[in-house]
């Protein structure tokens, strides 16, 4: 019961990872409020976890503020807050369009900052801590993702501003980079996979488009969100209390393979 009488905010809350994290935080004795666009998943995750379901967008300003509004006038000031939203932003840089690009600014980077940024009075007061969730395409460059891959190393960046800027004032920020992770999203991506290529790699299903992307990591496949949710929570928790400004990746050892040295592994 590590994060007992504590309460957390989750962005993209409903579904992946930041579903996983909200049960965890949960079964660990926080409040849990779940924040994202579709109403449906954030209240069966509520439901399941005895927490909050906001429905809102969490790069709006006004509906962040109303959103902690309601928490704190529900669960008291928010102690954690775990910066999960994300995606968009697919495509090379030719092709991709202003809409485009803003809408992976908007869904990667300004729902970090707005929430951050809005959460700070309430996490200086209560020496709270954030987490935010990037990914390994904010450590390395993904083909064809010029929107997303610019984004998530944005919310590296954004990290490191947070965790020096307002450390000494007792606000702790770290920063997760998962790699593949079995989700709702990655689900999509595999079947694209499949859809646009799976006849020329030899690959029919979303389980093997996954035993595809997953060749060369170390440990040979994707991570479930829980495993996520885990180091997340870790980052969260007492037990972190000097880590602040971490990268820290969540990917089977898939950014510590060397490229050029992959053919001889085949």
């Amino acid at each position: 019961m590590r994060f007992e009488g504590r309460t957390a905010l989750v962005t993209g809350g409903g579904t992946g990872i930041g579903a996983a994290v909200a049960r965890r935080l949960s079964a660990d004795g926080a409040t849990v409020a779940v924040l994202g666009r579709r109403r449906e998943p954030l209240e069966a995750v509520a439901a399941a976890t005895g927490g909050i379901a906001i429905a809102a967008d969490a790069a709006d300003t006004g509906a962040v503020r109303a959103a902690l509004a309601d928490i704190r006038a529900r669960a008291g000031p928010v102690d954690i807050l775990i910066a999960n939203a994300g995606g968009h932003g697919m495509g090379p840089t030719v092709s991709m369009d202003d809409r485009t690009w803003a809408e992976s600014a908007r869904a990667n980077l300004d729902t970090a900052f707005v929430c951050a940024r809005e959460c700070l009075p309430d996490l200086i007061e209560r020496g709270g801590t954030i987490v935010i969730v990037s990914s390994i395409a904010g450590l390395a460059a993904a083909p064809e993702a010029a929107g997303y891959v610019t984004m998530k190393h944005a919310c590296i960046g954004l990290g490191k501003s947070l965790a020096r800027d307002y450390g000494r004032k007792g606000v702790r920020t770290n920063i997760v980079c998962p790699g593949w992770v079995t989700s709702e999203m990655a689900d999509e991506e595999m079947a694209t996979l499949v859809g646009q290529a799976g006849a020329a790699l030899g690959v029919t299903s979303v389980e093997e488009a996954y035993a595809l992307v997953t060749k060369h990591v170390p440990i040979g496949r994707p991570a479930t969100p829980e495993e996520v949710a885990n180091v997340i929570c870790f980052l969260a928790s007492a037990e972190a209390a000097m880590v602040n400004g971490a990268v820290l990746t969540v990917d089977g050892g898939a950014s510590i393979v060397d490229l050029p040295t992959i053919a001889f592994a085949d």
